[in-house]
């Protein structure tokens, strides 16, 4: 079976600077990838050409399969998206937004049907955004936009989601909601999921595999314990930490070492 994700030598440039070099990176299908890395070490680009956003150097594979060889109706249901940071132009309403992720299981200007609105309020409660679903996006909180973005991608039914920083603006509480959301679906469903992470404890916590990118390549790749290494993060990061693991005894967690 072909991997759900496969990239050989890609690489992109913005301009003159280089941000990815040459990377081999394979997910199988179920599996649970994190992206970690300084800021620009290329996570944000990585997902953005994963999702046909930017095209870069090399061969991106989906299900074995050439990306640029899928049309723009095929990519939206093989995988979802959840970007940093979403803008919406107009006035839509929480409801609107999560029915927007079903455009592609139907013609254009058509009505929602009854499987619609079933899948759009499965994936708002899911996210805990059901009782925001009559409130306009513009009127939320960054926390609060987030889950519902989340929600939209999971309308999509997708077998591959990619998510970039996906608990960005979110509180403690719904950060790990969110996670353990994530972790879920790709127990119970099999949903692929690769995201690009900051927070390196939570990516050690929730994600079995962690891909660590430095200067557009990737640097590690393997299980939180083999990479989240005092080491490797002094070596990527560029500061000195001390490494423990949590009280399972099987996942590291990263304390940073003060200079004074």
């Amino acid at each position: 079976m072909n991997p759900a994700i496969e990239t050989h030598e890609l690489s992109f440039a913005y301009k003159d600077r280089a941000v990815l070099r040459g990377v081999l990176l394979s997910v199988e299908r179920g599996e649970m990838v994190g992206i970690l890395g300084p800021n620009g070490s290329g996570k944000t680009t990585l997902i953005r050409i994963l999702s046909a956003v930017l095209d870069g150097q090399g061969k991106v594979k989906l299900n074995g399969r050439r990306i640029e060889t899928y049309g723009r109706r095929e990519l939206s249901r093989l995988f979802a998206v959840v970007p940093q940071e979403s803008r919406v132009s107009f006035p839509y309403t929480v409801a609107e937004i999560v029915m927007m992720g079903r455009a592609s299981y139907h013609s254009p200007f058509a009505l929602e049907g009854k499987k619609d609105l079933e899948v759009a309020r499965a994936s708002m409660e899911l996210t805990d955004s059901l009782s925001l679903s009559h409130r306009y996006l513009h009127e939320l909180s960054g926390g609060e936009k987030q889950r519902v973005m989340i929600a939209r991608a999971l309308a999509q039914e997708p077998e591959i989601l990619l998510l970039d920083e996906p608990s960005a603006f979110l509180d403690l509480k719904h950060q790990v909601q969110v996670f353990e959301l994530l972790r879920r679906l790709n127990r119970e469903r099999g949903l692929t999921i690769v995201a690009a992470l900051h927070d390196v404890n939570l990516a050690a916590l929730f994600f079995p595999r962690l891909a660590m990118l430095r200067d557009g390549k990737i640097y590690r790749d393997g299980s939180p314990r083999e990479v989240l290494t005092e080491k490797t993060i002094e070596e990527v990061y560029d500061i000195r930490v001390r490494v423990e693991l949590d009280p399972s005894g099987e996942k590291p967690q990263v304390f940073i070492c003060p200079s004074w």
